[in-house]
């Protein structure tokens, strides 16, 4: 498995590092136009991820404007949906309007903060990114 946590604060980059990273490789990014650049040098090495959390509140691109974006390319190459990447967006935001956002964009699940570890996990499982 291969992860990127797309986050500025580094204590909930941290967070989430740490419960991955025992599932398999883990990769960062503290803004939105990093975590683009990322996926597409993930998906040109051929070493895709299977999981990207990107929290809403980021420098120079907001986690809602990645996820369109990364969203955008796999349509434009006409990836098959069980290869799509699962994306989780992370925010600690109490806006209505941006889960449902995140979810017409294709976001698989919503995490608030502070993330709590067992929701966490549950989710996970829920997109079969652990057992």
């Amino acid at each position: 498995m291969r992860f990127l946590v797309a986050e500025d604060d580094y204590a909930s980059r941290y967070f989430l590092v740490k419960i991955l990273e025992k599932n398999g490789k883990c990769d960062t990014a503290v803004d939105g136009l990093e975590a683009i650049n990322a996926y597409l040098k993930a998906e040109k090495e051929k070493e895709p991820y299977d999981l990207i959390c990107l929290d809403i509140m980021m420098p120079k691109l907001d986690g809602l404007k990645a996820l369109k974006v990364i969203k955008d390319i796999e349509n434009q190459k006409g990836v098959e949906e069980k290869k799509k990447v699962k994306m989780i967006i992370t925010t600690a935001l109490n806006d209505n309007q941006s889960v449902m956002t995140a979810e017409e964009l294709g976001c698989e699940a919503f995490i608030w903060k502070p993330i709590d570890t067992e929701k966490f996990i549950l989710i996970l499982k829920k997109l079969k990114i652990i057992e």
